[in-house]
């Protein structure tokens, strides 16, 4: 794959040449503050993630699917559904020696990268069940999730996209997803506890930009 056709610029590419690990990438993502969305809405591309330097998990999720790419993986991305009363989250899967991992953009102290030790994806996802709650009451809301999704597939430009792209969140929800348990079983899961969720409530970046 010639990368010097996605047209990137020599920097970008440069910095993302340097990435050259998965915990390379995930260092770098969680460098990147936290985009609140204070002014809309937005699913950024790739270039637009590294010039305004925020990021949510989709766009994290994309910026380091084109590193993993670039440096010898498929680029690749995964939604987890949650309640309705929660936020989904999209993570970067990528695969070495038979084993998956993720790197993941979050706020949060939990839901985040995740080593190359799980044999499918579903023991992937799971990983994500225990420590996937809400703070207010401790209700773990992970529900399903998809299979990678191969960003080669997507036919629109997502690396250097100015407007946002809108077409790949719509694309996560038509995929087909897999229930983590049967509902009989979830109503039987027990809620974070007082600790958990204390734990639960530590924050990597401010609204104001800066580490917390």
């Amino acid at each position: 794959m010639n990368f010097d056709s996605l047209g990137l610029t020599k920097s970008e590419l440069a910095i993302l040449r340097r990435l050259n690990t998965p915990i390379k990438i995930q260092n770098f993502i969680d460098d990147i503050p936290t985009n609140f969305e204070l002014d809309g809405e937005t699913n950024k591309s790739p270039r637009r993630t590294l010039r305004e330097n925020k990021a949510h998990c989709l766009e994290g999720a994309l910026l380091a699917a084109l590193a993993l790419w670039i440096n010898g993986h498929k680029p690749l991305i995964m939604d987890m559904k949650s309640t309705d009363n929660d936020v989904d989250h999209v993570i970067a899967p990528f695969k070495i020696n038979g084993y998956w991992g993720c790197v993941s953009k979050t706020n949060h102290a939990t839901i985040r990268y995740r080593d190359p030790v799980y044999k499918t994806i579903r023991e992937l996802a799971m990983s994500y069940f225990h420590e996937w709650f809400m703070d207010v009451d401790g209700t773990k809301t992970l529900r399903s999730f998809s299979e990678p999704y191969d960003l080669r597939k997507f036919k629109k430009n997502w690396i250097t996209e100015e407007k946002d792209l809108w077409e790949i969140s719509e694309l996560l929800d038509s995929l087909k997803h897999f229930k983590v348990a049967p509902e009989k079983n979830i109503k039987m899961v027990r809620v974070a506890d007082a600790m958990e969720r204390k734990a639960g409530k530590i924050q990597e970046w401010g609204r104001d930009g800066k580490r917390l």
